[in-house]
């Protein structure tokens, strides 16, 4: 059984593995309870995951494999820091004044946050009780698995949607599109707020007819605030070679600033609000 310990700062960028080498595997997990749970890091002055100034949970566990993923360290369980709920929340109960005054709160991103579905479910409720405004970052793949209680403690839902494609999709992340896109539809459907997170990759899914797709699919959605192009960059790099994981992308270029502007004008064009 994996020992409880302490979950430290740090960032996304940190590499961390093996620090639980008996958790089960992250696509046998059985999270029940929600007592405890598996971690990568947080950070507490994020004013990218979210509206305000937030603190950013990253759990582990995620059951995509995207080829390119900056956080390769965040798939398995082993990796992560076992650690209770509670302890969560009182780290982030001495940042809740500050969050609550800057209009932000709390995110939770991974990995997957619906690999532990009961575990991050509490920690949402607890946040919720502080007064804060939660958020969390999503492939929408375990969409399924996330009941209406969850979702009632989640105001903001970070949605990645990385092509429209079905083969593309399935090439770059290992999974079908439509658990994504089926979950999508269920968030307009109960008016959830939105926004669509887009990773432009050139040469993986930067095709206009891809991106189109996705614009076409997310336009009618009036739950969407903004849809986000983030260009692909190669920061995670190191944590590939270091984990001995095959990497394919070391050659690929981050998105010119033409191949950005294209983008977000399709989404515009579409009727999308993009940035």
């Amino acid at each position: 059984m994996s020992t409880v310990q302490t979950l430290e700062p740090g960032s996304r960028h940190d590499l961390r593995v093996g620090i639980s080498p008996d958790a089960p595997d992250e696509d046998k997990f059985k999270d029940q309870e929600g007592t405890f749970g598996y971690c990568h890091s947080y950070e507490t002055s994020s004013r990218y995951d979210g509206p305000g100034l937030r603190t950013v949970l990253f759990v582990s566990g995620c059951l995509l494999r995207c080829t390119y993923c900056h956080n390769p360290d965040t798939w398995h369980l082993k990796d992560g820091t076992y650690v209770s709920a509670a302890h969560v929340l009182r780290r982030l109960a001495d940042f809740a004044p500050s969050l609550r005054a800057l209009g932000g709160g709390l995110t939770i991103s991974g990995g997957e946050p619906m690999v532990q579905r009961a575990f991050t479910q509490q920690i949402f409720a607890g946040a919720k009780k502080m007064g804060l405004h939660t958020a969390v970052q999503t492939s929408g793949f375990l969409g399924d698995h996330a009941d209406d209680t969850y979702l009632s403690e989640i105001d903001l839902v970070l949605l990645d949607i990385k092509s429209s494609d079905p083969e593309t999709y399935r090439r770059t992340t290992g999974r079908d599109i439509a658990p994504t896109l089926r979950f999508a539809e269920r968030l307009a459907s109960m008016s959830k707020p939105v926004w669509v997170r887009f990773t432009l990759v050139p040469g993986e899914n930067d095709d206009p007819a891809n991106v189109d797709g996705i614009a076409q699919f997310v336009a009618p959605m009036k739950n969407v605030e903004w849809v986000e192009v983030q260009p692909f960059h190669q920061m995670g790099a190191f944590k590939w070679k270091a984990m001995g994981l095959e990497y394919k992308l070391a050659d690929t270029l981050p998105p010119s600033p033409d191949l950005v502007n294209r983008v977000l004008g399709q989404f515009r064009a579409a009727g999308c609000q993009a940035r």
